[in-house]
Protein backbone atom coordinates (compact mmCIF):
# COMPACT_ATOMS: atom_id res chain seq x y z
CA UNK A 1 0.00 0.00 0.00
CA UNK A 2 2.80 2.46 0.89
CA UNK A 3 4.57 1.68 -2.40
CA UNK A 4 1.39 2.53 -4.34
CA UNK A 5 0.87 5.75 -2.35
CA UNK A 6 4.48 6.75 -3.01
CA UNK A 7 4.10 6.01 -6.73
CA UNK A 8 0.86 8.04 -6.90
CA UNK A 9 2.50 10.94 -5.04
CA UNK A 10 5.18 11.15 -7.77
CA UNK A 11 2.63 11.61 -10.60
CA UNK A 12 3.12 14.81 -12.60
CA UNK A 13 1.33 13.66 -15.76
CA UNK A 14 -1.85 11.60 -16.19
CA UNK A 15 -2.41 10.07 -19.61
CA UNK A 16 -5.31 7.94 -20.75
CA UNK A 17 -7.06 6.17 -23.56
CA UNK A 18 -10.51 7.49 -24.54
CA UNK A 19 -13.03 4.81 -25.56
CA UNK A 20 -13.65 2.56 -22.58
CA UNK A 21 -11.88 5.01 -20.23
CA UNK A 22 -13.31 8.51 -20.68
CA UNK A 23 -16.38 6.89 -22.24
CA UNK A 24 -18.21 3.60 -21.83
CA UNK A 25 -16.78 2.54 -25.18
CA UNK A 26 -20.01 2.92 -27.11
CA UNK A 27 -19.93 4.99 -30.31
CA UNK A 28 -23.06 6.69 -31.58
CA UNK A 29 -23.58 7.76 -35.17
CA UNK A 30 -26.10 10.58 -35.50
CA UNK A 31 -27.13 12.63 -38.53
CA UNK A 32 -25.42 16.00 -38.94
CA UNK A 33 -28.28 18.55 -39.14
CA UNK A 34 -26.56 20.49 -41.92
CA UNK A 35 -25.17 17.77 -44.19
CA UNK A 36 -27.35 14.83 -43.22
CA UNK A 37 -24.22 12.67 -43.08
CA UNK A 38 -23.64 10.53 -40.03
CA UNK A 39 -21.20 11.84 -37.44
CA UNK A 40 -19.78 10.03 -34.45
CA UNK A 41 -20.49 11.16 -30.91
CA UNK A 42 -19.96 9.70 -27.47
CA UNK A 43 -20.85 10.40 -23.85
CA UNK A 44 -18.42 11.63 -21.21
CA UNK A 45 -18.79 11.57 -17.43
CA UNK A 46 -19.18 15.02 -15.82
CA UNK A 47 -17.46 13.96 -12.59
CA UNK A 48 -14.42 12.84 -14.58
CA UNK A 49 -14.41 16.31 -16.15
CA UNK A 50 -14.26 18.31 -12.94
CA UNK A 51 -11.59 16.02 -11.51
CA UNK A 52 -9.45 16.58 -14.62
CA UNK A 53 -9.70 20.32 -14.00
CA UNK A 54 -8.58 19.84 -10.38
CA UNK A 55 -5.38 18.28 -11.68
CA UNK A 56 -4.71 21.33 -13.84
CA UNK A 57 -5.17 23.61 -10.80
CA UNK A 58 -2.32 21.73 -9.14
CA UNK A 59 0.00 21.74 -12.15
CA UNK A 60 -0.54 18.08 -13.01
CA UNK A 61 -0.77 17.80 -16.78
CA UNK A 62 -3.23 15.52 -18.54
CA UNK A 63 -3.32 13.95 -21.96
CA UNK A 64 -4.96 11.35 -24.12
CA UNK A 65 -3.75 8.88 -26.68
CA UNK A 66 -6.53 7.34 -28.74
CA UNK A 67 -6.65 5.06 -31.72
CA UNK A 68 -9.78 6.81 -33.00
CA UNK A 69 -10.17 10.35 -34.32
CA UNK A 70 -13.26 12.12 -33.01
CA UNK A 71 -14.33 15.77 -32.88
CA UNK A 72 -16.23 14.91 -29.67
CA UNK A 73 -12.95 13.82 -28.07
CA UNK A 74 -11.20 16.98 -29.24
CA UNK A 75 -13.91 19.14 -27.68
CA UNK A 76 -13.90 17.20 -24.41
CA UNK A 77 -10.12 17.54 -24.21
CA UNK A 78 -10.46 21.32 -24.69
CA UNK A 79 -13.16 21.55 -22.00
CA UNK A 80 -11.06 19.57 -19.52
CA UNK A 81 -7.83 21.46 -20.28
CA UNK A 82 -5.83 18.50 -21.57
CA UNK A 83 -2.23 19.46 -22.34
CA UNK A 84 -1.78 16.60 -24.82
CA UNK A 85 -4.27 15.29 -27.36
CA UNK A 86 -3.18 12.54 -29.73
CA UNK A 87 -5.84 10.83 -31.83
CA UNK A 88 -5.49 8.20 -34.54
CA UNK A 89 -2.59 6.43 -32.83
CA UNK A 90 -2.81 2.70 -32.16
CA UNK A 91 0.97 2.48 -31.71
CA UNK A 92 1.24 4.43 -28.48
CA UNK A 93 4.87 4.02 -27.35
CA UNK A 94 6.32 6.74 -29.64
CA UNK A 95 3.56 9.11 -28.51
CA UNK A 96 4.28 8.38 -24.84
CA UNK A 97 7.98 9.10 -25.41
CA UNK A 98 7.18 12.35 -27.24
CA UNK A 99 4.83 13.53 -24.49
CA UNK A 100 7.29 12.67 -21.70
CA UNK A 101 10.07 14.55 -23.48
CA UNK A 102 7.87 17.61 -24.01
CA UNK A 103 6.56 17.56 -20.42
CA UNK A 104 10.04 16.97 -19.01
CA UNK A 105 8.91 14.05 -16.85
CA UNK A 106 10.39 10.65 -16.17
CA UNK A 107 8.40 7.47 -16.72
CA UNK A 108 7.90 6.99 -12.96
CA UNK A 109 6.16 10.40 -12.85
CA UNK A 110 3.49 9.28 -15.32
CA UNK A 111 0.21 7.50 -14.65
CA UNK A 112 -1.87 5.95 -17.42
CA UNK A 113 -5.46 4.71 -17.51
CA UNK A 114 -6.44 2.09 -20.07
CA UNK A 115 -8.90 -0.66 -20.84
CA UNK A 116 -7.72 -2.58 -23.92
CA UNK A 117 -4.71 -4.51 -25.17
CA UNK A 118 -3.11 -1.50 -26.88
CA UNK A 119 -2.82 0.14 -23.44
CA UNK A 120 -0.71 -2.57 -21.81
CA UNK A 121 2.52 -1.44 -23.50
CA UNK A 122 2.08 2.01 -21.94
CA UNK A 123 1.17 0.63 -18.50
CA UNK A 124 4.41 -1.35 -18.48
CA UNK A 125 6.42 1.83 -19.11
CA UNK A 126 4.96 4.25 -16.53
CA UNK A 127 4.98 4.65 -12.77
CA UNK A 128 1.31 3.81 -12.25
CA UNK A 129 -0.93 1.89 -14.64
CA UNK A 130 -4.67 1.95 -13.97
CA UNK A 131 -7.16 -0.39 -15.60
CA UNK A 132 -10.86 0.45 -15.59
CA UNK A 133 -13.34 -2.02 -14.11
CA UNK A 134 -14.55 -2.78 -17.65
CA UNK A 135 -11.03 -3.43 -18.96
CA UNK A 136 -10.01 -6.67 -20.61
CA UNK A 137 -8.75 -9.30 -18.17
CA UNK A 138 -5.25 -9.08 -19.67
CA UNK A 139 -5.18 -5.33 -19.04
CA UNK A 140 -6.30 -5.72 -15.44
CA UNK A 141 -3.49 -8.22 -14.91
CA UNK A 142 -0.92 -5.72 -16.21
CA UNK A 143 -2.23 -2.78 -14.16
CA UNK A 144 -0.93 -1.61 -10.80
CA UNK A 145 -4.49 -0.70 -9.82
CA UNK A 146 -7.98 -1.54 -11.13
CA UNK A 147 -10.70 1.03 -10.57
CA UNK A 148 -14.04 -0.06 -9.13
CA UNK A 149 -15.79 2.21 -11.66
CA UNK A 150 -16.12 1.47 -15.36
CA UNK A 151 -14.87 3.78 -18.08
CA UNK A 152 -17.34 6.58 -18.74
CA UNK A 153 -18.78 6.08 -15.25
CA UNK A 154 -16.21 7.66 -12.98
CA UNK A 155 -13.07 5.55 -13.49
CA UNK A 156 -11.00 8.62 -14.33
CA UNK A 157 -12.39 10.48 -11.30
CA UNK A 158 -11.50 7.53 -9.08
CA UNK A 159 -7.91 7.46 -10.33
CA UNK A 160 -7.58 11.24 -9.92
CA UNK A 161 -8.88 11.13 -6.37
CA UNK A 162 -6.26 8.49 -5.57
CA UNK A 163 -3.53 10.74 -7.00
CA UNK A 164 -4.78 13.84 -5.15
CA UNK A 165 -5.02 11.93 -1.86
CA UNK A 166 -1.49 10.53 -2.24
CA UNK A 167 -0.19 14.05 -2.90
CA UNK A 168 -2.00 15.43 0.17
CA UNK A 169 -4.23 17.65 -2.00
CA UNK A 170 -7.62 16.01 -1.47
CA UNK A 171 -8.50 17.76 1.78
CA UNK A 172 -7.94 21.11 0.05
CA UNK A 173 -10.42 20.15 -2.66
CA UNK A 174 -12.96 19.19 0.00
CA UNK A 175 -12.43 22.46 1.89
CA UNK A 176 -12.86 24.47 -1.32
CA UNK A 177 -16.35 23.02 -1.68
CA UNK A 178 -17.07 23.32 2.07
CA UNK A 179 -17.19 19.57 2.54
CA UNK A 180 -16.41 18.57 6.11
CA UNK A 181 -13.18 16.60 6.47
Amino acid sequence: MKEMTDALARVKLLLMDVDGVLTDGKLYNVPDPVTGRLVETKGFDSQDGIALQWLSWHGIKTGLISGRVSPATEERARQCKFAYVYQGHIEKIPILEEIMADAGVAAEEVAYIGDDLTDVVIMRRVGVGFATANARTEVKSAAHCVTSACGGSGAVREAIEMILKAKGLWDGILRKYEVTV
